[in-house]
């Protein structure tokens, strides 16, 4: 396949992800594992059987000897610019995004990955905690109620598109597990937080009573999905991840 008419619109250190024409083109380096990129497209398309209208996996292929992904493209802006352009509606934007994932939380897909297994596997490979810090937080872990809820994994107004009917259509569906709800909705406050308290906490608020869950039961959550992130190197700033681990406690 060779892009006829490609859009840089995002880079990372394993990958160029284009916009070509009604496409989107995620290109990974040639030292990004074969296995992760074929997992990427499978989550896709699970994704798509367990119901939710998200944009469709057309093409696993390569170019320029590197593996790449062909998804359709969802034409708007990103949440997060409205948000930005219209801070007086921020409150009608984060009842439309809670509303949305509550929709994800609300399907099942069996053969996800489970959200506990990903995230023991984080931690055990952590070197930034010794082991009683890491054994603290697995005690915990493995404590935690164990569901079966789609998790997006990366849920945070970046990842939602606005189409010009007002649609939302969430996209990148790298990180998606099976697992308990409120450990993606931790992930996506402590992602609120590191930019805007205030956003974060409305996102808390409202997210807890729309799923009638205890915030409590939610902060539960924060040092083990704040400890798991701190394997992603830079997607969340380290310093603040290690705030959140070190004041909990693990009682």
């Amino acid at each position: 396949m060779k892009l006829t008419n490609p859009e840089l619109i995002v880079k990372r250190s394993y990958k160029e992800v284009y916009k070509d024409g009604d496409k989107i083109v995620k290109i990974f380096e040639k030292d990004h594992p074969k296995s992760a990129v074929f997992n990427e497209a499978l989550n896709t398309v699970r994704v798509e059987e367990a119901g939710l209208d998200i944009p469709k996996l057309d093409e696993v292929t390569q170019i320029d000897e590197k593996w790449a992904l062909v998804i359709e493209c969802q034409a708007g802006e990103t949440l997060e610019t409205v948000m930005e352009k219209n801070p007086d509606n921020l409150e009608k934007y984060m009842a439309e995004f809670v509303d949305l994932q509550l929709q994800i939380h609300a399907k099942t897909a069996p053969m996800l990955t489970k959200l506990k297994d990903k995230l023991a596997k984080q931690i055990n490979q952590l070197k930034e905690l010794d082991a009683t810090q890491r054994y603290e937080l697995l005690v915990r872990l493995e404590s935690m109620p164990k569901h079966t809820k789609v998790c997006h994994g990366d849920f945070n107004p970046s990842n939602v598109i606005v189409g010009e009917d007002g649609k939302l259509t969430v996209v990148d569906w790298a990180h998606v597990t099976q697992g308990n709800a409120s450990a993606d909705a931790a992930l996506t406050y402590l992602q609120f937080a590191l930019k805007n308290r205030v956003a974060a906490e409305m996102y808390l608020t409202m997210f807890c009573k729309k799923s009638d869950t205890a915030k409590q039961y939610v902060q539960q959550w924060f040092p083990i999905v704040a400890a798991a992130q701190l394997e992603k190197n830079n997607e969340l700033e380290k310093d603040f991840l290690m705030k959140w681990i070190d004041v909990m406690d693990y009682q």
